[in-house]
């Protein structure tokens, strides 16, 4: 089994990124982690891309998410949303609508903010955005808040409880996928 960990942000030494990195850490024996990193190459969304002539990009993206049993999204919050970015992938992504990379594919949400609330609206949006895709959006939430001083050096998040619901969120998509997690 295979999770697909795709962060909305760009940045290279992102929150998010660790965030999803983190996560990695809390996958049960036998589920692999790929980290998704071609965000910044994918156009901007065009229905007249629609005729056939998908951008290499879009191809890729897509195949990554057919590949994998089940997608990790964390994002940051960008003026009380989703990044632009995140959002032009998704786009890309539902298309063709009936049958797209991402309909019936266990999704789960996560994200951390440099602010208090830990991108809590940002997430809100995207469980939104992906259940109007058509993925199986895992009904959880991880809002990591002052994300700078969230993190260990040993990989973890500094809160044992904010660790231990990221173990939790991980557990349930795990299970969403149809991975038993029993010990």
């Amino acid at each position: 089994m295979k999770i697909l960990g795709i962060s909305g942000s760009l940045r290279e030494g992102s929150h998010n990124r660790r965030l999803l990195e983190v996560a990695a850490t809390e996958l049960p024996d036998g589920v692999g982690f790929e980290l998704y990193t071609g965000l910044g190459e994918i156009p901007p969304y065009l229905e007249e891309g629609e005729d056939g002539s998908t951008p290499e990009s879009v191809a890729a993206l897509r195949d990554a998410l057919r590949a994998a049993d089940a997608v990790l999204l964390a994002t940051p919050e960008y003026n009380g949303s989703i990044p632009g970015q995140l959002k032009n992938a998704l786009d890309w992504a539902s298309r063709p609508f009936p049958d797209n990379s991402l309909r019936n594919k266990p999704v789960a949400v996560i994200g951390a903010s440099t602010g208090l609330f830990g991108a809590v609206w940002a997430q809100a949006e995207l469980r939104k955005v992906l259940a109007t895709i058509g993925a199986k959006v895992v009904d959880a939430e991880l809002p990591v808040g002052q994300a700078h001083d969230a993190f260990t050096d040993e990989g973890r998040l500094a809160d044992p409880d904010l660790h231990a619901a990221l173990a939790d969120v991980v557990k349930q998509l795990v299970q969403a996928a149809g991975v038993s997690t029993a010990a």
